[in-house]
C-alpha cells in the first residue's frame, strides 16, 4: 500500500496505516455514493474526515496506475498547500493511502482534519430571503479565487463550506478539490463557473454582480452571462432529474 502521510501528523502513521481494514466497520457514514465518505475519531480525540473513492474503472485504472495523471485522491493531498500559499482555506490534509491489485490502482483514500460548524450552500436552495450579504461576499471571494488563478471544477454548493463570524462577515472554505484547474481565469470562464448554485435566481444576481465589481467586470455583462449559463445548466439537468429548488426563470 502507497502511504502519505503529512509530517504534522506523522505521529498517527500507525492509525493511518490502518484505516482501510476498519474503514467499512468504523465511522459515521456521511456522503454515499460513486465515493464514501466517512467521519472518524483518531486515538488523539483528532476528527477525521475520510474519502474513499471507488476503484477506477477502464481506462482510468491504466491511465491512475501507470502515472500518467495523479489520482483524485493525490490531487486533494497536494493541491491544499497550494490553496493555503493563495489564501484560501480548505481542510487540512492529514493522509492519502492507495490500494493496488495486481499492479493496478484499487480503493484510495483522502483524510483531512473535519471541519465542524459548517454550513453548505445547499441551505440557499429554500430560502426565499436573507441571503443577501451571503451571496455579495460568496461573489467577492469568488474573484478572488480566480485572481489568485484558482479554478474549482466542482463549484457547487456541498463542496463550498461556510459560516458567519461574530462579527457579521462570511468565511469559506473550500472541499473536494480534487478537481482544480491553475491559471488565468476569463470573464467567460468566470461566469460558467459560478452558474450552478442552488436557490433563488436573485441569489446568482447578487453574486455575479459583486463578483463583477471585484474584478473590474461590466456588472451588466456579467450578470447577463452568468444567468445564461444557469439557464442551460438547469435545463440540461432537468432532462434527467428533478431539480431540488424552485427555478425562476
Amino acid at each position: 500500500m502507497k502511504t502519505f502521510i503529512h509530517p504534522h501528523f506523522e505521529y498517527l502513521r500507525d492509525y493511518l496505516c490502518l484505516l482501510p481494514q476498519r474503514f467499512d466497520a468504523e465511522g459515521e457514514t456521511i456522503y454515499q455514493s460513486r465515493n464514501t465518505i466517512k467521519v472518524l475519531t483518531a486515538p488523539d480525540g483528532t476528527r477525521l474526515n475520510v474519502k474513499r473513492y471507488r476503484i477506477p474503472r477502464f481506462p482510468n485504472n491504466f491511465v491512475y496506475s501507470l502515472g500518467l495523471r495523479k489520482p483524485k485522491g493525490l490531487r486533494a493531498y497536494i493541491y491544499p498547500e497550494r490553496l493555503v500559499a493563495a489564501g484560501i482555506d480548505t481542510p487540512t490534509p492529514v493522509a492519502y493511502l492507495e490500494e493496488r491489485r495486481c499492479g493496478l490502482l484499487g480503493y484510495s483514500y483522502f483524510v483531512s482534519v473535519q471541519c465542524e460548524d459548517m454550513c453548505t450552500l445547499y441551505e440557499v436552495g429554500t430560502m426565499t430571503s436573507g441571503y443577501e450579504l451571503l451571496a455579495e461576499e460568496l461573489g467577492t471571494f469568488t474573484a478572488y479565487l480566480h485572481e489568485q488563478q484558482v479554478l474549482h471544477l466542482d463549484y457547487t454548493p456541498g463542496n463550498i463550506l461556510w459560516r458567519q463570524e461574530d462579527l457579521g462577515n462570511f468565511h469559506f472554505v473550500l472541499v473536494d478539490i480534487n478537481r482544480m484547474r491553475f491559471g488565468p481565469v476569463s470573464q467567460r470562464s468566470g461566469c460558467r463557473n459560478i452558474c450552478r448554485f442552488w436557490g433563488p435566481r436573485h441569489f446568482t444576481e447578487l453574486l455575479a454582480k459583486h463578483y463583477a465589481l471585484s474584478r473590474g467586470f461590466d456588472v451588466e455583462e456579467t450578470v447577463y452571462l452568468t444567468l445564461r449559463y444557469r439557464h442551460r445548466f438547469w435545463k440540461r439537468y432537468a432532462r434527467k432529474h428533478t431539480i431540488p429548488f424552485v427555478m425562476e426563470e
